[in-house]
């Protein structure tokens, strides 16, 4: 019988990014990016790990690196729903009910970070878990840099109300900068992939609006500071800049 809170950790990862093509195997600190991903989710020593992706030579890094693969189609419209691809492949008989979906962009990711993930689906009542962090102002202007609003209910966990690129809520002196990580509850997961890309989804380019537009209940949770993600040249610039300190230090 499947132990309903039984993990596994998913990253999906596509060559086709827009905004920076082939960006899973650009070279940070003479790994690819991918690979400092997989390493960082290992290093969270929580549950199995498993790159998703739609190319070979991206499973072939992780494989030679030591790590699983699996390959997956290359038309998915979102991240998620290469996830799911990938459990159905992984785990047919449906043991693992959590799934903690990474993202393949967050190569200095603290291994805090999925153990913050799966903490939030263990104790929310929810179809899925989320993190956000406090955004500075110049964060806010950043279309790269998306936007929660959420509701705030105690200790830190809230509700998501909604996501954009926009500097959103308007008024406030709080915006909060999402950290693009997910943890499914599976059947939520199953329910989310069967839909069709919703109309908010497709005009702000944000997977996580079909889940509310469905009625789907997003449970967030704030932590410190969000890791840097890669979505355009100067964040790569940065993120070798910074991974180069580390390992000199």
């Amino acid at each position: 019988m499947a132990n309903k809170h039984a993990k596994i950790i998913i990253i999906p990862a596509r060559m086709a990014a827009s905004r920076l093509p082939n960006k899973p195997l650009a070279d940070i600190a003479g790994k690819p990016m991918i690979q400092h991903v997989w390493e960082r989710a290992m290093a969270a020593d929580l549950a199995p790990v498993y790159v998703a992706t739609d190319d070979r030579s991206i499973a072939d890094v992780i494989e030679q690196a030591g790590g699983k693969a699996v390959l997956t189609r290359a038309d998915h419209p979102s991240g998620s729903d290469r996830v799911f691809e990938a459990v159905e492949k992984i785990d047919p008989h449906q043991q693992f009910q959590h799934i903690l979906n990474l993202q393949g962009d967050l190569p200095d990711m603290p291994a805090e970070i999925p153990h913050q993930l799966a903490a939030v689906l263990d104790h929310k009542g929810c179809d899925l878990a989320t993190l956000v962090t406090k955004s500075s102002a110049e964060e806010a202007e950043k279309p790269q840099v998306v936007k929660a609003v959420v509701s705030w209910k105690d200790h830190g966990y809230g509700d998501a109300l909604y996501f954009s690129r926009a500097s959103i809520p308007t008024g406030t002196s709080d915006k909060y900068h999402h950290v693009g990580v997910y943890g499914w509850y599976r059947p939520a997961l199953a329910r989310f992939v069967a839909l069709p890309p919703s109309p908010l989804e497709l005009a702000e380019k944000l997977e996580q609006l079909r889940a509310l537009e469905a009625g789907m209940h997003i449970a967030v949770a704030e932590i410190d500071s969000a890791p840097g993600g890669v979505d355009t040249a100067e964040d790569l610039q940065a993120v070798r800049q910074r991974l180069a300190s580390m390992h000199r230090g």
